[in-house]
């Protein structure tokens, strides 16, 4: 009896068994990101998904970048003017 393997049509590198899976390679997290309403928050929630391809010390980085992107946002909206406040009715005082 022959116990050699067949040959088979696949090139000599598609042959070799895949390669064992790295748990410290990067991997997508997949966390939904939900759309604000707020180009300059949605741009810095959109920014998250850049640490996905890195490897952990590279997520040092994208999310100081979005801490600063969504801080820049919130100190944009104070310095927006806002409507005037309604007259108060009785403090008038003469």
């Amino acid at each position: 009896m022959d116990d050699a393997v067949p040959p088979t049509d696949l090139p000599e590198e598609a042959q070799q068994a895949e390669p064992e899976h790295d748990p410290a390679a990067p991997a997508p997290l997949n966390v939904p990101r939900t759309p604000t309403g707020d180009a300059d928050v949605d741009a810095a929630l959109d920014r998250l998904g850049d640490a996905d391809h890195l490897a952990t010390d590279g997520h040092v980085e994208v999310y100081e970048d979005v801490h600063r992107g969504l801080r820049d946002a919130l100190t944009a909206l104070d310095a927006r003017p806002g409507p005037p406040a309604p007259p108060r009715p009785y403090e008038h005082r003469s």
